[in-house]
């Protein structure tokens, strides 16, 4: 097998435009991607997308970007309909969206449910479909899930639960679309060190996660830094091809099984 490098590649990667998928569009690009379609949620996030874009172009990447809920099935059919359009190929899908609820399960809504299990579930599953009716032979998935799988914790039941099926979508993924090169994938985090994390906690919990991993005194907040993650997905799509159907957990020892 010949070596596999970012060089030409077009990716498209969902929550591309602040955070986690920001840094990781920024490091394809700067290992040789050619092509980035950067999406995004809410009218919110369009200020972040629409600089993250420019700042690619900057380089002298293509870039666009998409806005849409890919909890809606049709949205993700545009999404990866667009990149063609405009590129010509796809090669990687990496999704780094979600949603983060942390209630007691006694105060949990059917909203929170609904609003959890679409944003987390149905919009992955739905995302890896596409990706996988899209992506050229030899391209590469990769999930954003959490920690929190492996976690024995109070008030973390639906955001964790509705992560959770992705670790089955990403094995069914890799055996199916194993045989055209493609390997599917997820990372699961520890409590990362950005604005997605501080909205749910106290000063004393987010105390707590910073000193929970085993080697949290070597972290600069002592929370996973998004610089220790972008990484990994960026060997998943190169060099670590081989490694396929799997979850790793990537969180300094903040959980383990």
């Amino acid at each position: 097998m010949s070596a596999r490098t970012l060089q030409g590649k077009v990716a498209v990667i969902a929550g591309g435009g602040k955070n986690l998928g920001a840094l990781i569009a920024h490091q394809f690009v700067d290992a040789g991607a050619r092509g980035i379609v950067v999406h995004y949620n809410s009218d919110g996030s369009r200020p972040a997308a629409e600089a993250t874009v420019a700042a690619l172009k900057a380089k002298g990447a293509e870039a666009i970007a998409f806005q849409g809920d890919l909890a809606r099935v049709d949205n993700n059919v545009h999404l990866f309909d667009l990149a063609i359009k405009h590129f010509g190929t796809v090669d990687l899908a990496i999704n780094t969206a979600g949603v983060v609820i942390k209630k007691p399960i006694l105060e949990v809504t059917e909203a929170d449910y609904e609003q959890s299990f679409a944003a987390n579930a149905k919009a992955a599953f739905f995302f890896m479909q596409q990706a996988g009716r899209t992506l050229a032979d030899g391209g590469s998935i990769v999930t954003i899930v959490s920690s929190l799988l492996a976690a024995y914790t109070d008030s973390y039941a639906i955001y964790p639960g509705s992560k959770a099926p992705v670790e089955h979508f990403t094995r069914a993924a890799s055996k199916e679309f194993g045989a055209r090169g493609i390997s599917v994938n997820a990372i699961g985090p520890g409590p990362m060190d950005t604005p997605f994390f501080y909205g749910q906690e106290s000063k004393e919990s987010s105390a707590y996660h910073a000193s929970a991993a085993a080697l949290s005194g070597f972290s600069k907040t002592g929370l996973t830094d998004i610089e220790d993650i972008a990484p990994i997905v960026r060997f998943l799509v190169t060099d670590g091809w081989w490694i396929t159907g799997q979850t790793i957990f990537a969180n300094g020892g903040y959980t383990t099984r």
